[in-house]
């Protein structure tokens, strides 16, 4: 059924065709029977896929990566799929556009994106508002991130109000150094101003009485000696664990012509092209840190991609790029997948 609505939506330009989805969702969802019905689809309950992480409880391992539901507004609907948690964001303290579009494209031969969206979102005050009505029983991630207009010198201001503003409301939280598409994130990523965000952050949750787990969302570009680096901050912070990875700047991979990609231009690739290299990030992690919480994502779109990361180290998954080429079935399929290796292993 997937495949006539992806034809019928893969007409539309990327943008138009998530506002339509998301729309469309809201409802038909309105529809008494579909819930049930849907639920009944894609949902893989089964206690052992049950993850205990972080002093959490997932009733599955696959979560909906940040960046499909940034402003929190269709997490109701999202849910009925059966994801195991779901990620909103990247969230910025005032509300801002993003990048000029065209800021998203489709390459369908390599089942992949290019996107420049540039952290557009509502502001956090926004989301939190949604977020007072937040699904029952749904484990949500908070990702955040600065304002484009915030100098770097500054960014950490914009990480301790949007952590402080969506304290109350997310279950864990992310924080998103590592988009190319906001001009110096990544430089955030170096040791020294990576080591004072996060240990200000720390301070800050540790005043607390019910602290949450911060993870760190790294790029797929850094090399050997800079992941080196990323592992010792999260020692040294104590920070829970790494998402690996973001989009890459790579453009390793695809199929495209050399001038079809350059009329595109900048922006973060994801899916299939970047799969390899998140696996090995996750790998080399794992490696170097037995202990610490690691999230893989990055070219999922099958059981056995999914399990690729699994057993590279991963202790829960994020799909994207994947659920768009996809559909919902893939939630449903990465669980039974998961669940066979169980019950073979």
């Amino acid at each position: 059924m997937y495949s006539l609505i992806k034809s019928f939506l893969f007409l539309l330009s990327p943008e138009n065709a998530h506002l339509f989805t998301t729309w469309f969702l809201r409802i038909v969802f309105r529809i008494p029977f579909i819930k049930p019905l849907v639920t009944s689809l894609y949902n893989l309950e089964n206690p052992k896929l049950k993850k205990s992480l972080m002093g959490l409880e997932f009733p599955n391992p696959v979560g909906l990566a940040a960046g499909f539901d940034k402003n929190a507004k269709y997490l109701h609907e999202f849910q009925v799929f059966g994801f195991g948690f779901i990620e909103i964001g990247t969230l910025t303290p005032k509300a801002q556009p993003g990048n000029p579009k065209p800021r998203l494209f489709r390459i369908p031969a390599d089942q992949a994106l290019i996107n420049r969206m540039g952290f557009n979102n509502h502001g956090v005050e926004i989301a939190t508002e949604k977020l007072k009505r937040r699904p029952e029983n749904l484990i949500i991630g908070g990702n955040i991130g600065k304002n484009k207009e915030t100098p770097n010198n500054m960014a950490e201001q914009d990480y301790i109000r949007c952590f402080e503003t969506l304290y109350p409301y997310v279950d864990y939280f992310v924080v998103n150094v590592s988009s190319p598409n906001t001009p110096g994130l990544r430089q955030l990523q170096d040791k020294e101003p990576l080591t004072n965000l996060l240990n200000n952050l720390q301070v800050l949750n540790r005043e607390k009485k019910d602290q949450k787990p911060i993870l760190l969302k790294i790029a797929p570009d850094l090399t050997d000696d800079q992941l080196d680096d990323i592992l010792e901050i999260v020692s040294e912070t104590g920070i829970d664990g790494i998402i690996a990875t973001n989009t890459t700047i790579s453009r390793e991979g695809l199929s495209l012509p050399q001038d079809r990609i350059k009329k595109i231009g900048e922006g973060g690739l994801s899916g299939l092209p970047v799969q390899a290299r998140s696996t090995d990030v996750i790998r080399y992690i794992r490696s170097k840190n037995k202990k610490m919480v690691v999230i893989g994502v990055g070219g999922i779109h099958d059981g056995k991609s999914a399990l690729e990361k699994i057993n590279a180290g991963a202790d829960l998954i994020q799909i994207y790029t994947g659920f768009i080429f996809k559909g919902p079935s893939l939630i449903r399929d990465i669980n039974r997948a998961i669940l066979n290796n169980i019950d073979e292993g």
